[in-house]
């Protein structure tokens, strides 16, 4: 009786540990590159021909599009490949790339695909086959596509029991943890400096403590059945929307806004405080999150008087250091652009694209020779970490002197907290499609004063 006990102990610990002590003789990461071939991977369109729904869903996100979206492309063939193949120290960094944006291509050892226009299987991006063969992680953290992908016949899902015609099926409880998430989400640049930690940032934040990985918000679940074929519905199956910072569905509303005056009456000349409070209360994350190196999250607050001339107010510095990063300018940055794209003459481009003074959430990123870059391989170091954490509220003040000259009678102040996915400068020099630029309202608030003889 105690040896069956003890062997269902040993079985139980092998089970628990399984996605890293199966890593032994597996390969993860930079070493399982050209470990596999095309056709060891199923093309996602055999998977709708049981999976509709979940195929259609998948179509549409980015996980479909990881390789041939527009900005992906033009970053990485504008920027990244000559970058590597320029300066020696980048040397074989553009098939890191790939490892997530398109992993079938970099399991078949192509360092780069071919452009999407000539329609090779690199265009798969995330696909099905991908996520559904992945047994394993090399090492802890998660980050830089250190999963383990074993293809062939089995399937690996989160749930047991599941038959199909066409393959096996194997319940995988790595699947439905965050570290699976994290094998791509996570990121460190070639200077040890982590470029994308979205599953760090959740795993130090209140929803880890609670158990509710990334899947419950991008992969959310519904009554249905997950194939064609299958027996019976099920309530909880999961969702392939990814919904993620190209979703402005899921942008607008994630930060939660109010704002007041210190003084509700005010004379010509008096100093009145804005305070503008937000509050991250849905995402489980840092907003924004994943590539901060070029996402803008920035507030802009305006006065407007009663005859309707317009005032804008510049946000109240803090005084912490690098501030001056977290405050939007139009001073000249990305100089590291020059060996990218061949161009000596290149002297940078505005840092932010917007009107200065305003407050804005970021990241810096900084190349080796300390300047801001929007380029995640060519970073070095970190500025200032200024964006909203999960369940985090920032209060911003707008301290504003009342014009001699204003009419009396009602201001109404107005903020508004936008988000674009890349600064404009950048996209408008490469040619990026304006959809990429476009300016989403996260969410607004207004308040007022009046103006008293």
């Amino acid at each position: 009786m105690r040896l069956l006990v003890f062997l269902f102990l040993i079985v139980s610990i092998v089970f628990v540990f399984m996605p890293l002590a199966s890593e032994q003789g597996r390969k993860g990461g930079d070493a399982a590159f050209g470990t596999r071939k095309f056709e060891d991977y199923e093309r996602p369109l055999a998977c709708r021909s049981c999976h509709v729904d979940i195929y259609e869903q998948w179509a549409q996100s980015m996980m479909a599009q990881a390789y041939t979206h527009h900005w992906d492309e033009i970053e990485y063939f504008e920027l990244t490949v000559p970058h590597a193949q320029n300066v020696p120290e980048m040397a074989g960094k553009e098939a890191g790339c790939n490892g997530c944006h398109t992993p079938i291509a970099f399991l078949a050892g192509q360092a780069v695909p071919p452009r999407p226009e000539e329609g090779t299987r690199a265009n798969e991006g995330v696909s099905c086959d991908i996520c559904h063969t992945i047994v394993a992680r090399t090492g802890d953290p998660s980050f830089n596509y250190n999963y383990v992908s074993e293809p062939g016949r089995t399937k690996y899902g989160n749930r047991a029991g599941v038959e199909s015609p066409h393959h096996k099926t194997q319940y995988l409880e790595f699947m439905r943890s965050a570290d699976f998430c994290g094998t791509c989400h996570n990121e460190k640049s070639p200077f040890g400096v982590w470029v994308k930690s979205t599953q760090l940032e959740w795993k130090e934040g209140p929803y880890a403590k609670q158990n509710v990985p990334c899947q419950v918000c991008h992969m959310p679940q519904a009554p249905g059945r997950n194939a064609t074929t299958a027996a019976t519905e099920h309530p909880d199956v999961a969702q392939h929307l990814f919904h993620g910072a190209h979703d402005p569905s899921k942008v607008r509303g994630s930060i939660e806004m109010r704002m007041h005056p210190s003084y509700r009456e005010a004379e010509p000349g008096d100093q009145v405080v804005i305070s503008v409070q937000l509050f991250n209360g849905k995402c489980g994350h840092m907003v924004p999150s994943g590539s901060a190196e070029e996402r803008q999250l920035w507030l802009h607050v305006t006065a407007t008087d009663s005859e309707g001339r317009s005032y804008h107010l510049p946000v109240d510095r803090k005084g912490f250091e690098g501030e001056e990063h977290t405050i939007t300018s139009n001073e000249s940055a990305y100089q590291d652009m020059a060996v990218m794209v061949g161009d000596p003459d290149f002297e940078g481009l505005p840092r932010d694209a917007l009107p200065e003074g305003d407050r804005i959430f970021c990241l810096p990123y900084f190349d080796p020779q300390g300047r801001r870059t929007v380029a995640q391989w060519n970073t070095a170091s970190l500025g200032p970490d200024y964006r909203i954490g999960p369940r985090e509220t920032k209060i911003e003040t707008y301290t504003w002197t009342v014009p001699d000259d204003i009419p009396l009678g009602i201001v109404t102040v107005r903020a508004e907290l936008k988000y674009r996915r890349l600064v404009k400068s950048v996209a408008d020099y490469l040619k990026v499609p304006a959809d990429e630029t476009e300016s989403i309202l996260v969410n607004d608030a207004e308040t007022w004063f009046e103006v008293l003889d």
